[in-house]
């Protein structure tokens, strides 16, 4: 079987990402926590995020507010608002390589997730940016994500999945899908896969054509 990244995205939250810390400690398993900046303006929730940092799972930055895919958004601050504010909240909790992850409207990796002005300044700022390759859509189908992401993992030799630390029902399966992945085989790393990583550290390096809204 193949290598399986664990990230998470829209928290932190303060009861549900604390669970999830919980079991990816039991499992001795690091992952990625991608947050939205706009929550970490409460202390409760920061903490939350520092605990993650301390516990070894790497912080990213999800946005400030998550409203608009970058692709659709025509503001012309938008890349400061929504990128380098966030990033200004995570501070020191921010991974060295400066994560950062668009969204896209339900998990499309299409023209709505980054629009030019947004490419440059991430090149510009030089962060990294981290898509995915399984989206077991557990916003929509609590229960029954873990066998939708088990499936997918059998056919991506490198699966980077997206899941959501701010969902009750679904993050309660998290403990039974690490199991199960363990179980069958599964390598469970916290590096993502390269072809998940179109930009390094400012660098280009994988094809952007079809992400950008003007290409």
């Amino acid at each position: 079987m193949g290598s399986v990244t664990l990230s998470f995205d829209n928290g932190p939250h303060e009861e549900i990402t604390s669970r999830v810390l919980d079991v990816l400690a039991r499992h001795a398993v690091k992952a990625s926590f991608f947050v939205l900046g706009e929550k970490l303006k409460q202390s409760t929730l920061y903490r939350q995020a520092q605990r993650a940092k301390d516990a070894g799972h790497w912080i990213g930055n999800h946005s400030m507010t998550h409203t608009i895919p970058l692709g659709q958004d025509r503001r012309p601050d938008v890349p400061e608002r929504e990128i380098g504010a966030a990033q200004d909240l995570i501070g020191s909790l921010a991974n060295p390589d400066k994560l950062f992850r668009p969204f896209g409207g339900g998990g499309h990796l299409d023209r709505r997730l980054l629009s030019r002005a947004a490419r440059d300044y991430l090149t510009r700022e030089e962060f990294t940016c981290v898509l995915w390759n399984v989206v077991p859509r557990d916003w929509e189908e609590p229960e029954a994500w873990v066998e939708r992401a088990l499936q997918a993992c059998v056919v991506e030799p490198e699966a980077l999945i997206v899941l959501h630390d701010h969902l009750p029902a679904a993050m309660s399966k998290l403990d039974r899908f690490i199991g199960r992945l363990k179980d069958a085989g599964h390598t469970i790393v916290q590096e993502f896969p390269a072809s998940c990583v179109p930009i390094v550290r400012g660098a280009v390096v994988g094809d952007l054509a079809h992400l950008l809204s003007d290409p």
